[in-house]
């Protein structure tokens, strides 16, 4: 009744009068400072300064890092609330959130002191920019294919390559980037040999190329970038040498939690806008909610996007705990919450007919950009992948499947 969980204590999310406070709040200032721009937002593909600078003014960069660090401190379940709320105006503007925590959670897993309060205070502050450069012309989903590398030289480190679809790019100041520092043992064993480093904007030889034109999360943009000899303290190492690829996941295993908050803030932004005018929108002389079909659609869309918010919480609430299921939960909340919600915004947009379809009625832009978070972070089918191997790694060290069905089944 309860597997993969030992018992059903595990299922209860513990949400405090703290969260409740947060979320009113930031949604009064969402409903002040991001909705009157969040079509211009969408249309002119660029975030205003001034909202920036009010988010920092809030100390909202500075969620989910801690106080000693500039921080405001706060859990997982606080930056789903921040992902969700900022999602239901304006989701462009949540990838500024996003890429900060990119950059900020490999140096709180394994920076070093300096490195934490050289970078973090300015994150927090909102005087500075993160982003985490990973993904490569050659290679999305297949980390350890990536082919930017790094040489050492003395205590330096000379880093060639290319990365592609980095989010931010433009805005950050800071970035993390991926390289291979040693070559493979075998073919089995490409995650060797990968490590993480902290590139600063404006360091010679590394240039913003091209930026790529993208259907949704307008606001927020990606680009291309190019490493041509850029030399980097071994000071600005994130992580031991090697270590790069297993730290990479785990940045991906706390993030994607925060990707499927943001599927459930679209969700329910066009469920809330869909239902209110199913209820004052007449046809045939009734309201179109008086029709059964119209009823059944809300129904169904409603027990989606509960679901999918459930499943987001929870899974922060196991990292919260520390808990090892939360990994394999992240991923299932990702790949369940995205699909979904593209399912009741493609719903809402038929519930308001021709209207749904109007780009200054603000409701088609979300079926743009759910599309995108079914695919960065994590393509979902890899999701489905990731979720079963963490799952039949755990159940292995519950000692629930043999070790040997193990081996064989990942």
């Amino acid at each position: 009744m309860v597997f993969p969980f030992n018992t059903l204590e595990d299922f209860k999310l513990d949400l405090t009068q703290e969260h409740e406070l947060f979320r009113k709040a930031l949604r009064e200032f969402v409903k002040t400072h991001l909705e009157p721009v969040a079509l211009e937002i969408d249309e002119k593909d660029e975030i205003p300064r001034e909202v920036l600078s009010k988010m920092a003014e809030q100390g909202l960069f500075g969620i989910g890092i801690p106080e000693q660090y500039g921080g405001q401190g706060g859990d997982h379940i606080m930056s789903v609330i921040l992902s969700e709320e900022i999602c239901r105006v304006a989701p462009g503007v949540s990838v500024v959130f996003g890429t900060n925590e990119l950059f900020s959670i490999p140096l709180l897993l394994v920076g070093t002191e300096d490195q934490k309060k050289r970078y973090l205070p300015e994150i927090a502050s909102g005087k500075a920019f993160g982003a985490f450069a990973v993904t490569e012309p050659c290679c999305g989903s297949d980390v350890a294919g990536i082919q930017t590398r790094a040489e050492r030289k003395g205590d330096k480190w000379v880093i060639n390559g290319r990365k592609a679809f980095i989010s931010n790019a433009d805005l950050a100041d800071y970035f993390v980037v991926l390289a291979r520092t040693a070559p493979p043992p075998d073919k089995r064993l490409r995650f060797l040999g990968l490590t993480l480093f902290i590139v600063e904007k404006g360091t010679p030889g590394f240039r913003l190329d091209q930026r790529y034109e993208k259907m949704g999360l307008r606001g927020s943009h990606i680009y291309e970038l190019t490493f041509d000899n850029v030399v980097v303290s071994d000071d600005n190492r994130v992580g031991d040498e090697g270590s790069g690829f297993l730290i990479t996941m785990e940045t991906f295993d706390r993030t994607r939690i925060g990707i499927a908050a943001q599927a459930v803030g679209m969700a329910q932004a066009v469920f809330e806008r869909a239902f209110n005018y199913v209820h004052e929108r007449q046809a045939f002389g009734y309201p179109l909610a008086f029709f059964q079909s119209i009823q059944f659609d809300l129904v169904e869309m409603l027990s989606k996007l509960m679901a999918a918010r459930f499943l987001t919480y929870f899974a922060a609430k196991l990292a919260d705990e520390g808990r090892k299921e939360y990994t394999f939960m992240a991923s299932i909340a990702k790949f369940y919450a995205t699909e979904v919600a593209e399912d009741i915004i493609t719903r809402a947009i038929n519930l308001h007919g021709g209207v749904g379809v109007i780009r200054e009625t603000g409701i088609e832009r979300f079926l743009r950009d759910i599309k995108i978070t079914q695919i960065y972070e994590g393509a979902n089918n890899i999701q489905r992948l990731v979720a079963y191997r963490q799952l039949i790694r755990i159940l292995r060290e519950k000692g629930l499947i043999p070790e040997d069905v193990a081996r064989v089944v990942t």
